[in-house]
């Protein structure tokens, strides 16, 4: 018997900061997706995922609540793998930077890089971003002065440090990322990592800190602890049994990993500090790092401070496991950033899941049991259109395959997506209710349902990776446990004589207006709860002319406003602030002021306040209103003679 060939898959760990939101989500997703189908195709897969549990910021999220960083990172990673579980992933080891057999691996590793000369201790003076824990050079700020990553505030920070040598290493890294041409992908993050960080030249790369205790601790110098991309980035071998006095033989059978699923704003990390970490350890590389884009909430990254924050399981409770599963793998492009809404979710579960499949599989299987009391009959009266749906049902899987194997899962979810509306065209084209009425047809009839029943197990076998659940329950419904892709080697695999199940509507249709209403409602209830929980203005402190300083009001002229839908609080006003760019903001004045009370008058803008997403609408600042009794509200007009954009002082 011939051994599987090995496929070692792995996401990027996520951090342990906060709960996961569904952009996060899309990735464990996404490498699920990839690792189903392998093992359908015949693969040995280990699927790696797991959480990243050190660091500062961590320490600092711990102390504001008052827990120690363990019980902190404890909680957050009980939600993450919770998350993971809800969308049914199969991953086959979750590993957390804490568990002791990784902190003795990445303390091995770190001995052993310092005792060859590929780590030395020196003293680190720049800029650090707390948030993404990186150390940054003033040209390498962004044009405000801040982070070139999350674009937050930096900080001057000066201590001891040990280094990898990164440099050492910079012309054996370029050679190998030049002569493995698909190790870095898709093409475009290829060509960024070379012209933009390596071929520039690389600075050796700070791997300890002395700031804070919450890491793995250097074993030979106690004020240390072991950086971030060293204890993280080691979690795809140590998760195997690497070990530089002997390894484990899962590290030797998967090792090196067939693919690393990364997020594009990480792959710098994964295809400079990794590699050379490995090379420096005298280990294989991974055979390819794929950097995916992001999902997006509209056109805006989410973010907790936007309020456009959307979490897994509180979709999985209102579309299901497998429609969202669905809605991020065909909705996410191969190299562009995704969207997602709830208006989009919802079009895409009705007139995909509902209509396109659901309502094939229901009707079909309605129509065997109708005419022939569910017995499968035997497709010896061939006809029109047959062959076509054949052949496109024959050459789904290759499509499949071609697109799985390029990461375009879209496009492979929408190859499946061909077939069914192909299978839906087959109905209308050969009329089964009339065949039926048409006894001398009975053989046709029996042929054209036996078409589209295999055709619909074709489907089923198809969809497995992307929707399981619902595979299985197309499966049950045709009464069949053929099940394997090496069945779609040929169309007619499905048994005759055997008797298909009772139809069951696998998605019911939503009504779109009705969902949106609840939707907005529990979202309006919950900043509702948020804000009655926020601390009371009376009484504050008192404030320099500095503090002050920091918020700037400018005049600003209503050009136009509008309600905004589904939200019976806001109005959505565009303003005038002097600038070229028309600014928009959601203000929960629509109790006391219609939309003409406003336009042309003028008011005063907070300019610099962080954008937030109010009910869909981007609100880029806030006018001033006061609270003049207990249920009344007057917004602050200014004098119509100041111009617009006047600073107000």
């Amino acid at each position: 018997m011939c051994e599987k060939p090995k496929f070692y898959i792995t996401t990027a760990i996520a951090y342990t900061s906060r709960k996961p939101h569904i952009g996060n989500s899309y990735e464990i997703v996404l490498t699920d997706a990839i690792a189903r189908y392998k093992r359908m195709r015949g693969y040995d897969v280990f699927f790696l995922t797991g959480t990243d549990e050190h660091g500062q910021k961590i320490e600092e999220y711990a102390k504001e609540a008052g827990i120690s960083p363990k019980e902190y990172v404890d909680k957050v990673a009980g939600e993450i793998r919770a998350i993971c579980d809800t969308l049914n992933t199969t991953y086959d080891k979750f590993i957390r930077t804490t568990d002791d057999y990784h902190e003795k691996a990445v303390q091995k590793i770190f001995k052993k890089l310092y005792d060859q000369g590929d780590i030395y201790k020196s003293e680190y003076e720049g800029l650090y971003c707390t948030p993404c824990e990186s150390f940054w050079t003033e040209s390498q700020l962004d044009e405000n002065g801040c982070c070139p990553d999350c674009h937050r505030e930096v900080k001057p920070a000066k201590e001891e440090a040990y280094f990898l040598r990164l440099s050492k290493y910079q012309k054996q890294l370029e050679e190998f990322i030049e002569n493995n041409e698909n190790f870095i992908y898709p093409e475009a993050r290829k060509k960024e990592m070379l012209n933009n960080f390596i071929k520039p030249g690389l600075q050796d790369l700070c791997v300890s800190r002395t700031s804070f205790k919450w890491g793995v601790p250097v074993t030979f110098d106690d004020k240390h602890v072991i950086y971030v991309w060293i204890d993280a980035l080691s979690n795809y071998i140590t998760a195997l049994g690497y070990d530089p006095d002997g390894s484990a033989e899962p590290y030797k059978k998967y090792w090196p990993a067939d693919v690393h699923i990364i997020g594009k704003d990480i792959v710098r990390f994964h295809t400079i500090y990794w590699p050379i970490m490995l090379m420096a350890l005298g280990e294989p590389l991974p055979k390819q790092v794929y950097g995916h884009p992001w999902l997006l909430f509209g056109e805006d990254k989410m973010s907790k401070s936007r309020g456009n924050v959307i979490y897994a399981d509180d979709l999985v409770k209102v579309f299901g496991v497998d429609a969202v599963r669905y809605y991020l793998l065909s909705e996410m492009p191969h190299a562009a950033d995704g969207s997602i809404t709830y208006e989009t979710m919802i079009e895409r579960y009705n007139s995909d899941l509902a209509n396109t499949i659901g309502n094939l599989v229901n009707r079909t299987v309605a129509m065997q049991n109708k005419y022939f009391d569910g017995v499968v009959q035997s497709p010896d009266c061939p006809g029109e259109f047959d062959g076509d749906l054949k052949a496109l049902a024959l050459r789904t899987l290759q499509d499949v395959d071609k697109c799985i194997s390029e990461y375009k899962m879209s496009d492979s979810v929408s190859c499946v997506l061909t077939l069914a509306r192909r299978l839906n065209k087959y109905i209308d084209e050969t009329m089964p209710w009339a065949l039926a009425k048409d006894e001398t047809r009975r053989a046709r009839l029996g042929t054209v349902l036996y078409n589209l029943l295999e055709g619909i197990r074709f489907l089923a076998v198809l969809l497995t990776p992307y929707m399981p659940d619902t595979a299985s329950a197309i499966f049950e419904q045709l009464g069949t446990d053929v099940r394997d892709c090496d069945s779609l080697s040929t169309f007619g695999n499905l048994k005759v004589g055997e008797k298909v199940g009772k139809a069951v509507p696998l998605f019911n249709r939503i009504d779109a207006e009705k969902l949106i209403e609840e939707l907005t409602a529990a979202q309006n209830a919950a900043q509702a709860e948020e804000e009655k929980a926020a601390p009371k203005i009376e009484g504050l402190a008192q404030i320099g002319i500095e503090d002050f300083a920091k918020v700037e009001l400018r005049v600003a002229e209503v050009t136009a406003c509008e309600p905004v839908k589904r939200a019976k609080k806001l109005l959505k006003l565009t303003l005038n602030d002097g600038t070229d760019t028309p600014r928009t903001v959601a203000s929960g004045i629509a109790k006391w002021y219609a939309p003409d009370d406003l336009v042309g008058k003028k008011i005063v803008l907070v300019a610099n306040l962080k954008p937030a997403v109010l009910c869909g609408v981007e609100s880029q600042g806030m006018i001033l209103a006061a609270d003049c009794s207990e249920d009344d509200v007057k917004v602050l007009f200014v004098d119509s003679a100041m111009p617009n954009g006047a600073r107000i002082r």
